[in-house]
This record gives structure tokens, C-alpha cells and sequence, in this order.
């Protein structure tokens, strides 16, 4: 007898003698597979006895079934470059992901940011609600509260700081005062959304986290 691959071919050694009189013909893969579980599980029941199995049987009868997995092919939004990955939902929660091997751009690889998408959506240390820095300490604040200490002090920074005309004449609509720098795990979309709203506000200075 010998082993073979999966396609057919010899392997490179021929079979030791006591697996003679076996079929002639099993691929390592699946003579691997059976091996490991069968050794495995014959290991198991000589080391517990029967009545261990008939316990754990009886006790996984009652238990309710687990949320179904669900898988969702997906695409990176942590730049440009449109890399895929499988996002892993159960019961509406992404819980994990995976690699996308067949996706054409980058065949289930991921940088640093990719990998981590799961956890910049999820994490514990994610923050959920503004925050304000008061004598050295942070609290708590309201959105509609933050919203409108923010939207207050960039109006007040943008009227004080805003030049319709530089020294020769020219018309430039610019604000002088306030500045934008975004982050390396921003969205596509928010960074769309920035932008478009930093211009409205005649904001120039503009600059991002590099990618690369």
C-alpha cells in the first residue's frame, strides 16, 4: 500500500508493512483524518468509560440550540484600496471575522487596521458619549449639549478668524482659525462627510493620518 496525495500522485515514501491488506489506495489527508479521530476518540472513552458519555449526552439534550452564524462578505472601509473580508453576525452582533481568500485584491491578507475593524466597531474601549475636560477631570456630557458647546465655539472661531480678501484684493473666503486632522481608522465615509463640512466652513488646513 501507499500513501497518496489528493490528486492522485505517489507520495514520497511507501507504506511501513501493518497497513498492508488496508485499501491500497487513501490519500494522507484522509488516512491523517481518520487516524487522529479515531485515535482521539478511542483515547477518550478507554480514559472516561461509558457512563461519562452517557452524562455529557444527556446533559446537551436539554440545553437550547446556539444563535445561528451568519457570514457577510464585505469590504474594508479603512481606506481606498477596497480590501474583502467575511464579517461572522450572530444574532445581530459581529463577533468575528474572517479571511476573504478568494477576494481578487488582497486573497484573505489584511494591514493592521483591517484586522482590527471588528474591535474599532465593538471594543470595550470605544467611546459612546461626549466627553468635556473640566479642572483637569472628564465628565460626561449631554449630545445636545456638546453639540451645542461645539457649534458655538466653531462658529465664534470661523466669524473671528474669517478673511474674505487677502492683502492684494483677492477674493479668498477662508477661516484662518480652525484646523482638521483626521485618524487612521476613520471611515471613507466620515472622512467624505469632514471634509465637505470643513469646506462649507471655508476651513483650509486640512490633513490626514498617512495609510501607507
Amino acid at each position: 500500500m501507499k500513501l497518496i496525495r489528493a490528486n492522485g500522485k505517489d507520495g514520497p515514501n511507501s507504506s511501513p508493512g501493518w497497513l498492508s491488506g488496508l485499501n491500497p489506495h487513501i490519500d494522507r489527508r484522509n488516512f491523517l483524518r481518520a487516524a487522529g479521530v479515531g485515535g482521539l476518540g478511542a483515547g477518550l472513552f478507554a480514559l472516561s468509560g461509558p457512563s461519562l458519555v452517557k452524562e455529557v449526552e444527556a446533559q446537551g439534550k436539554g440545553e437550547p440550540k446556539a444563535p445561528k452564524l451568519e457570514q457577510f462578505k464585505t469590504i474594508c472601509t479603512k481606506c481606498a484600496v477596497g480590501c474583502g473580508l467575511i464579517g461572522e453576525v450572530q444574532n445581530g452582533v459581529w463577533v468575528s471575522q474572517e479571511p476573504w481568500f478568494e477576494h481578487p485584491i488582497n486573497q484573505g491578507s489584511l494591514c493592521a487596521k483591517g484586522a482590527a475593524a471588528r474591535s474599532a466597531i465593538i471594543s470595550e474601549k470605544r467611546l459612546r458619549y461626549p466627553m468635556k475636560l473640566v479642572n483637569g477631570k472628564w465628565n460626561r456630557l449631554s449630545w445636545d449639549q456638546a453639540i451645542d458647546e461645539i457649534g458655538h465655539w466653531v462658529k465664534k472661531t470661523r466669524d473671528e478668524t474669517f478673511t474674505e480678501r487677502d492683502a492684494g484684493g483677492r477674493t479668498v473666503n477662508r477661516c484662518e482659525g480652525i484646523a482638521w486632522t483626521g485618524g487612521c481608522t476613520d471611515t471613507n465615509e466620515f472622512n467624505y462627510l469632514v471634509v465637505k463640512t470643513m469646506r462649507s466652513l471655508g476651513v483650509v488646513y486640512l490633513e490626514n493620518q498617512a495609510r501607507v
